[in-house]
């Protein structure tokens, strides 16, 4: 059944482009999918496997405590890597019919208000290279709601100041252009003459627009640890990650009266239902400024 793993994950690299986070992803679950197969339910090929099988791997996941969400995801693994089987004749049947998917809990995403986002970006030290770059970034990553994935991926020949645009790639490699605004793209032109140079040092063939400190491509590991440290100084209790920026793009956006449809085009949101989730976000804020302002509430 390895084999047949290895196989689906060079279809999804070649055929599908899928983003490595997601490839990762998908075989992390299905490494975890067929050795429960072969070690508990005893099974050798993929033609032995049957919808009681799947149903018995399924409870054991919700039996470990997991989550709705990573018992949908295993369900979307499992049920792509048996149609993947059954298109290339590998397997006979597809015992993933009618496997239902759990109801998702749709938690709201947590936001920044106005004045957080302004506390955030107010930090960075611009009279050190390092502070400068970080002041790109938060703008950047403001401005434009992109994942910091995207944001770590970009290189120097995506960003057009003078046009007032970066082009980035999202999931599956799809490219979308993304307008920025005047302030973001002051951050980002400061960062280009000022700073890079002096981060680059040696690395002059390097691409990536964001480095750290040896020159190379930052990581979305190090603008994480660069992000809580800014975090803490900005004395935001929130919890704070890097889709915290992008969901604060879009809220704030929706806020003041952007189009849906515009908001979704610029997260690269394949689905409008994945993007309305910030309707509620705003009517929920709504609430609370009614709540404490109104004097009958």
């Amino acid at each position: 059944m390895e084999l047949h793993i290895k196989d689906f994950m060079h279809y999804l690299i070649v055929e599908r482009g899928l983003a490595k986070n997601t490839i990762e992803s998908y075989q992390r679950d299905l490494v975890k999918y067929v050795q429960y197969l072969k070690h508990v339910e005893q099974l050798s090929g993929v033609n032995d496997v049957t919808r009681v099988n799947i149903l018995s791997f399924l409870k054991h996941l919700h039996e470990q405590n997991k989550s709705s969400k990573t018992i949908a995801r295993h369900i979307a693994s499992i049920r792509a890597f048996h149609q993947f089987l059954l298109r290339e004749k590998a397997a006979e049947q597809d015992p993933s019919v009618h496997i239902e998917t759990p109801q998702l809990e749709r938690k709201l995403p947590k936001v920044l208000s106005a004045g957080e986002v302004e506390a955030l970006l107010s930090i960075p030290n611009l009279s050190t290279p390092f502070g400068v770059r970080d002041k790109a970034m938060l703008e950047l990553l403001y401005a434009t709601g992109m994942r910091v994935s995207e944001l770590m991926n970009l290189n120097l020949d995506d960003v057009h100041l003078t046009m007032g645009f970066i082009r980035c790639f999202g999931k599956g490699s799809k490219e979308r252009i993304v307008p920025i605004g005047r302030m973001a793209a002051g951050a980002v032109e400061a960062y280009l003459t000022q700073a890079r140079p002096l981060l680059v040092k040696k690395q002059k063939d390097e691409t990536a627009l964001f480095v750290n400190h040896h020159g190379n491509r930052l990581t979305r590991q190090g603008f994480w640890k660069i992000l809580k440290k800014l975090a803490l100084e900005a004395k935001i209790e929130k919890e704070l990650t890097p889709h915290t920026l992008r969901h604060s793009f879009a809220t704030h956006l929706l806020e003041n009266g952007a189009d849906l449809r515009a908001v979704q085009e610029m997260l690269g949101h394949a689905d409008i239902s994945t993007t309305q989730i910030y309707t509620h976000v705003t009517k929920t804020r709504l609430k609370d400024v009614y709540n404490q302002f109104h004097p009958r509430a």
